[in-house]
């Protein structure tokens, strides 16, 4: 990163405010990205979890696929029940309570097998749903410390090395410019007294 600046204290001034800004926000950042990685670990770790469960709940439901043709339209999802939460500072989704609607009918027109097979299907519709929430706050937590890793790698090897780089630089210059103002007054004043002993 190459900063613009002028040779002065006033640019020292702000360079070490805008400096010190970084310094105390590495530490913070770096905790932060520290805990994106673990949650999203976790998250991933649950995922996989429901993804596992479905995969059973399939091949249960599996032996029965004729028979859910014959299932009427009578359950239909009410509220997937979803609200939005910050883990570590990230909005994300996350399920309450699927509430379905179950149809208001006259239950001796069908088989038996009917109501087992309706909480069969919110079984499978509800972790279709957690699956699918669970994913987005995979992909949202995965997105915040891409970001807070950029932001730690800007910082870290990037602006606080051009920082102290060019406060080391003006400070330098100063300290040049002063030695070499020192060094014409002296001899200034040598050329003063040697002139007037002359």
């Amino acid at each position: 990163m190459a900063l613009k600046f002028q040779y002065n204290k006033t640019t020292i001034q702000q360079f070490r405010r805008q400096l010190a800004i970084r310094e105390r926000a590495l530490p913070i950042l770096k905790n932060k990205e520290t805990a994106l990685r673990k949650e999203e670990k976790e998250m991933r770790k649950i995922l996989d979890k429901l993804l596992s469960e479905k995969v059973a709940v399939e091949e249960k439901l599996d032996p029965f696929s004729g028979f859910w043709s014959e299932l009427p339209d009578i359950l239909s999802l009410e509220d997937p029940g979803i609200y939005y939460k910050k883990v570590v500072g990230v909005r994300v989704p996350e399920i309450k309570q699927v509430t379905f609607r179950v149809a208001d009918v006259g239950w001796w027109h069908y088989p038996t097998w009917v109501p087992a097979a309706i909480a069969m299907l919110k079984e499978v519709i509800t972790l279709d749903i957690q699956i699918k929430v669970k994913g987005f706050q995979v992909e949202a937590l995965n997105a915040a410390r891409k970001k807070t890793t950029q932001k730690v790698n800007l910082y870290e090897k990037v602006q606080i090395p051009a920082y102290e780089d060019a406060i080391l630089k003006i400070k330098r210059f100063l300290e040049d410019k002063e030695n070499i103002s020192k060094a014409a007054q002296k001899i200034v004043k040598k050329r003063q007294e040697t002139g007037v002993a002359a």
